[in-house]
């Protein structure tokens, strides 16, 4: 399998932003909650993913989520085996303009030397196969970053960057993903070594080997605008790990070279019993003001 190569064009160069729709088993039902629909609504897991396919076909279908601001989604795997208006989503999406991506991890292991490294993704060529049988054009995986810890830090990115690789052999754009938590001690001091330790790594790929970065907002500006610039990498975007909408386009606008992949941020405001006007306008906004603060830098 080779890269759609369109789609890398346009995740290269377009204007806009990627929109995180990719939460999992772990976070479904309280995203489900956010949303207004409560454990009750649902007696059991494929009752629950039910449910939230339906907010994420609301979100996916509303006249507000067009690739005129949006460059991308990424997908839960549940969510990428399912259809949106009688096509599989990752098809729906594309022919909307809107590059499909699918979270491959399986969660967090338990904390060690201050991160959390990703479980181990049994299947993992079976479920990227099928990530290429379903049009999908890249993937996700998230590690978890918590303390000023440099043997902790080096671990997670080795880590990211040996699934990277597997993901750009079958054909696939990888967004290496370890976030640094908002609220970590010396969150600067561990977002310099992230640095440093990224670049070693993108140092060490192959020429035609493509990926991307999905990083926290870091405390000072622009630290990760030289990782941007990398031959290598086609992207840096930016998490809001649990800022506010309002903060996260604040920050993110102080960076240059740094698109953003709202999750929470993104949808935190939409509700089951809206209207669809009153939700329409509400996504609308959203996706306005994100676009904003990933387009015009200060």
């Amino acid at each position: 399998m080779t890269v759609n190569e369109a789609q890398l064009d346009r995740m290269s160069n377009d204007p806009g932003f990627i929109a995180a729709l990719d939460q999992s088993g772990g976070s479904t039902p309280k995203a489900l909650k956010d949303y207004g629909v409560d454990e009750d609504a649902y007696s059991n897991e494929d009752e629950m993913f039910g449910k939230v396919h339906e907010m994420r076909t609301r979100i996916m279908t509303s006249p507000a989520f067009t690739s005129e601001k949006i460059l991308g989604a990424i997908l839960f795997e549940n969510t990428m085996d399912r259809e949106v208006e009688g096509e599989y989503t990752a098809d729906y999406l594309a022919n909307k303009g809107i590059v499909p991506f699918l979270k491959i991890d399986k969660g967090l292991a338990e904390k060690e030397n201050g991160v959390q490294l990703m479980k181990d993704i049994p299947g993992l060529d079976d479920l990227l196969a099928r990530a290429n049988d379903r049009n999908i054009f890249g993937t996700k995986e998230r590690s978890n970053i918590l303390e000023l810890n440099e043997e902790g830090i080096k671990a997670v990115v080795a880590q990211q960057f040996d699934l990277a690789k597997k993901v750009v052999a079958a054909g696939l754009v990888p967004i290496i993903e370890p976030e640094v938590n908002i609220n970590a001690e010396d969150k600067a001091a561990i977002e310099e070594i992230l640095r440093d330790e990224i670049k070693v790594n993108l140092d060490q790929l192959g020429e035609n080997d493509k990926v991307m970065l999905k990083l926290t907002i870091p405390t000072v500006a622009d630290t990760y605008r030289e990782l941007a610039a990398h031959p290598n990498v086609v992207r840096v975007v930016a998490l809001s790990g649990g800022y506010s909408r309002d903060k996260a386009n604040e920050l993110l606008k102080e960076n240059h070279d740094m698109i953003a992949s709202f999750s929470r941020a993104l949808a935190a405001e939409l509700r089951y019993a809206q209207t669809d006007d009153e939700f329409n306008a509400l996504l609308q906004d959203a996706i306005d003001t994100i676009y904003d603060a990933s387009v015009n830098k200060v």
